[in-house]
């Protein structure tokens, strides 16, 4: 994004446009997490199932999915502050509409119509941010972008959570929706303006899928973050069926596991400036034991309280494997960037989905952390046999 002469201009201007996409990831967050949070009073509202309910929060990360590769493609030669603009605008209607929601079947579809252009706000809020500062700024400019998604678990989801609690799961909608709203005027107003790109190549970002190591690491990003969102996405029922918390202090156990992962997401930023494939096998290993620590603790609610915060952390995950996949990209950078976060998302889906079953199953709200170590296990296999084949080809390449 080239900056128009009367525009480009103050770090005040800037930092306002950051400031605006960084509320976009952050209404991004508390719609995708706050249905987490509200599974118990949507089961009942819509006199449903809570596994059924959960295909709600599976719905809205197939959107995604599928909103990502389709969207980059159809806007590639668009002006992205345009893009930018409508994406918000549809997220926002959809998301209020949620609200609205009959029954189940309408409200898992207002959920995959809100996750459609999910990928893109993300992946075009991060490019956008690097093109408005200078090249040695660019990784703070989208960390800020980004500190919007934590937020969301630390702020919007718990909040969330306590307007379904005191009020109705509806409400929770609507006030992101409002949200919504700011943003987009916000956006209007302080993202510079900039001209199309016709000479943006379709083909270009096409050229993504046709690199084996790029499917590999979406397979690694859905199952390495896929056991994550197996408890997640069931934690709050698990903590008040089986540690007895009582239901008002679910939102306080939702900004613990978001402090997790504020801190998770920083740790594993530093540690991938030093070592990125050790610190990628470590946060895969930190999964897996924390995963399991769930299973093992959620019996006492002092001892499971200290690994809500741990599981934050397996957040690290995600930083790793987008800066692999950016790596490994090309040319194709904006699909990249769009694709990671469809991979995040059907990871939402995967876990969501397991989680259900285990239930559905019979067995305890343990096994949907004993199902996440199975599927963390599965990304980290995934990613030690994509990191070998990589190593492979540069020694032969140097030889």
């Amino acid at each position: 994004m080239t900056l128009p002469a009367e525009e480009s201009v103050t770090p005040r201007s800037v930092g306002l446009a950051i400031f605006s996409l960084a509320l976009v990831t952050f209404c991004l967050g508390s719609s995708e997490f706050a249905l987490m949070g509200l599974l118990p009073q949507v089961a009942n509202s819509l006199h449903v199932s809570l596994p059924a309910a959960g295909n709600a929060v599976s719905a809205y990360a197939i959107g995604v999915v599928v909103g990502a590769p389709l969207i980059t493609l159809a806007t590639a030669r668009m002006s992205r502050r345009t893009v930018m603009l409508l994406q918000m605008g549809w997220f926002t209607l959809t998301t209020t509409l949620s609200a609205f929601s009959p029954n189940l079947f309408t409200l898992e579809l207002m959920r995959f119509l809100s996750g459609l252009p999910h990928g893109t706000l993300f992946g075009g809020g991060a490019l956008t941010a690097a093109s408005l500062v200078p090249e040695g700024r660019r990784g703070r400019a989208v960390g800020h972008v980004f500190t919007g998604l934590t937020v969301a678990n630390v702020v919007g989801a718990p909040l969330s959570t306590l307007a379904g609690d005191y009020a109705d799961w509806r409400v929770s909608y609507i006030i992101i929706g409002c949200a919504g709203i700011l943003s987009f005027l916000l956006m209007m107003r302080y993202l510079p303006k900039d001209a199309p790109r016709p000479g943006a190549s379709v083909l270009g970002e096409l050229a993504a899928f046709r690199r084996t190591q790029v499917w590999f690491l979406f397979a690694t990003v859905i199952f390495g973050c896929g056991g994550m969102f197996a408890v997640y996405t069931y934690f709050s029922a698990a903590l008040i069926t089986v540690a007895h918390a009582p239901s008002w202090s679910i939102p306080l156990y939702q900004s613990l596991w978001g402090a997790g992962m504020v801190v998770g997401a920083y740790a594993g930023a530093m540690a991938m400036d030093r070592n990125p494939k050790m610190a990628a096998i470590g946060a895969f290993i930190w999964n897996l034991f924390v995963l399991a620590l769930f299973a093992l603790t959620l019996h006492s609610l002092p001892m499971v309280s200290i690994t809500i915060f741990l599981l934050g952390g397996t957040i690290a995950v995600g930083p790793a494997m987008q800066v692999r996949l950016m790596s490994i990209a090309g040319d194709a950078q904006t699909m990249a960037a769009s694709m990671n976060h469809a991979a995040f998302n059907m990871a939402n889906a995967v876990g969501a989905w397991t989680g259900g079953a285990v239930l559905a199953a019979g067995l305890g709200y343990q096994w949907t952390g004993w199902a996440g170590v199975i599927i963390a296990a599965i990304g980290l296999v995934l990613f030690l046999l994509t990191s070998t084949e990589t190593s492979a080809r540069t020694s032969q390449k140097q030889a």
